[in-house]
């Protein structure tokens, strides 16, 4: 039953819709679009169990914390590992993006999650959303709230594809008619392509460098097709034989040949998900194109090497880093009228 003060309900709680990522966390508050994108880190006091830093200031402790001091990622491939965290990032992240504008209930939540989540997993996001002080919580798969905020026309009985490449999860799915019809969830995605370069500096100079270096030199110099002007870039670390510090330099093909394994694996997934689509669906695919949104999407030659591979029409989307915040906004825009896209959606009875 309609709560009969739900059309007052908008004069006393905002509206926010939150990517929950294991990279960045955005935020968007409606009316006044994205408001908050921080990194998904939390800096704890190990001896008070005090959260000292939250987001990018966080994030900048990372790899540098003296003893007492722990800076920790509480997600892990999309999903909440540290409940405690997850819901002081939350609390502090909400309470940011409202600002000046918070009103008098807590807000109402579009939560965006990886496809394919367990009840648990879910149920972790949404107590962590409401201990963090949101009224409501409401649960949307990220290929889903992607594809809306792109604009691609999901409700239609027209097949599209997106492929979400995070930096914990990729989320490759197959929609139509307001549905995912196939998809995967893989967990190949950016942290994991950071790993695979310690791994080949570790491997091939016998030094180590951190997560940190590793995502800038990827940002700055990763390709995954040969071509173009050759590029390079200085990386500092321990060496491992001397112990002391070193300097080497990377280009672009220790980069490709570093993260080849992993982008082969992707590549292969994609496949697979194409593979058992329906042939009308498939058809439509052919014709509108595969969308690739997320920070990954913006790694040099990924779009051209999956239309290679595909034999379909590949683009990046527009600012792809926002896109799943972007289409949880326009879910706020009309909740119910979204209702059948949400995993899970609860009707207000306060």
């Amino acid at each position: 039953m309609r709560n009969p003060f739900a059309r007052f309900l908008p004069m006393l709680s905002n509206d926010i819709g939150i990517d929950l990522g294991t990279a960045n966390t955005l935020v968007y508050l409606r009316g006044k679009g994205i408001v908050v994108n921080e990194p998904s880190v939390v800096a704890v006091n190990t001896k008070t169990d005090q959260v000292v830093a939250v987001g990018g200031a966080a994030r900048d402790m990372l790899g540098r914390t003296p003893g007492h001091l722990a800076a920790v990622r509480p997600l892990v491939e999309g999903v909440v590992s540290d409940f405690e965290a997850t819901e002081e990032m939350l609390a502090y992240l909400i309470n940011r993006a409202q600002g000046v504008s918070k009103k008098m209930l807590g807000p109402r939540a579009v939560v965006g999650v990886p496809s394919g989540i367990t009840n648990v997993e879910m149920r972790a996001v949404r107590d962590a959303a409401h201990s963090a002080g949101a009224r409501e919580v409401y649960i949307i798969e990220e290929p889903i709230a992607a594809a809306l905020g792109v604009r691609i026309p999901i409700r239609e009985a027209v097949g599209s594809m997106i492929v979400d490449i995070g930096g914990g999860t990729t989320d490759i799915a197959v929609l139509s008619l307001g549905g995912i019809v196939r998809s995967k969830n893989l967990r190949v995605a950016g942290d994991k392509l950071d790993r695979d370069i310690i791994g080949y500096v570790r491997s091939e100079f016998k030094m180590l460098i951190g997560e940190k270096t590793a995502e800038e030199v990827k940002v700055a110099i990763g390709s995954v097709i040969e071509g173009g002007q050759p590029l390079s870039a200085a990386v500092r670390g321990r060496d491992l034989i001397t112990g002391l510090p070193r300097e080497v330099i990377l280009t672009d093909s220790d980069i490709r040949e570093a993260i080849s394994q992993s982008i082969d694996t992707l590549v292969e997934s994609v496949r697979e998900v194409l593979e058992t689509t329906p042939p009308e669906i498939l058809s439509d695919v052919m014709r509108s194109g595969l969308v690739l949104v997320g920070g990954g999407a913006q790694l040099r030659g990924l779009s051209e090497l999956l239309n290679q591979w595909l034999k379909v029409p590949v683009m990046v989307a527009d600012d792809p880093l926002t896109a799943v915040v972007r289409g949880t906004g326009v879910i706020l825009e009309n909740i119910e009228q979204h209702q059948d896209l949400l995993l899970e959606y609860e009707e207000d009875i306060s």
